[in-house]
């Protein structure tokens, strides 16, 4: 009787940790998307997303232009764009960013491509790397509103102070994007915070 009552409450322990994880997963990623916490920063920095023959696609075309918005309102005075190609391509995520950017008025000296990385925590690596000799501390990503929490928390555990400033167009925009989004990447956060850079893989892109 004792054995029967012991494993009645373990697995109820178990169902409920089971329910509440995820929920207070995705409660932080709904959260983090619909409160733009944005302040002065040393850098503004845009996740990489499609660019096609070297034209950002809709969804980096967003993310560029929040990163004009904020860069004209002086939040940062430098900008960092992130992002390898796909095999094969000529150009970068993060080169087409840059090319874009100077295209619609923002001073090429104000911005720094580092092509590489082919994922959040890649590009993530990829700048620490890339500003080590540079006073950068505090950011500002520019991501899709979902992709904000798993951002900043990477950006946070490779010694950076970030805040998120979320597109606010396009079709990764909270007016336009589903609820099967906020899952998935609430599922990636979820594995990311748990499992480490093993589990960073997990639905990187919007497609």
């Amino acid at each position: 009787m004792f054995l029967i009552k012991f494993l009645w409450k373990f697995v109820t322990f178990l169902l409920l940790v089971a329910l509440v994880i995820p929920t207070w997963a995705l409660a932080k990623t709904w959260y983090a998307a619909n409160n733009e916490t944005i302040r002065k920063a040393d850098a503004i920095v845009v996740m990489g997303a499609a660019q096609l023959d070297g034209r950002p696609g809709e969804v980096l075309k967003a993310r560029l232009k929040e990163t004009a918005r904020i860069y004209e309102n002086n939040f940062a005075p430098k900008i960092f764009t992130l992002g390898a190609g796909a095999p094969g391509d000529r150009f970068t995520e993060a080169g087409a960013g840059r090319s874009w950017l100077i295209s619609n008025g923002v001073p090429r000296g104000a911005i720094t491509a580092i092509p590489k990385g082919r994922d959040t925590f890649q590009s993530i690596e990829a700048l620490t790397k890339g500003v080590k000799k540079l006073d950068i501390k505090d950011i500002i990503i520019v991501t899709d509103p979902y992709h904000c929490l798993r951002s900043m928390t990477m950006a946070n555990d490779q010694g950076f102070i970030a805040t998120c400033s979320p597109t606010r167009v396009g079709i990764a925009s909270l007016e336009k994007v589903g609820f099967r989004y906020l899952i998935r990447e609430a599922g990636a956060y979820l594995a990311y915070v748990t499992l480490g850079r093993r589990g960073i893989h997990i639905s990187d892109h919007v497609a």
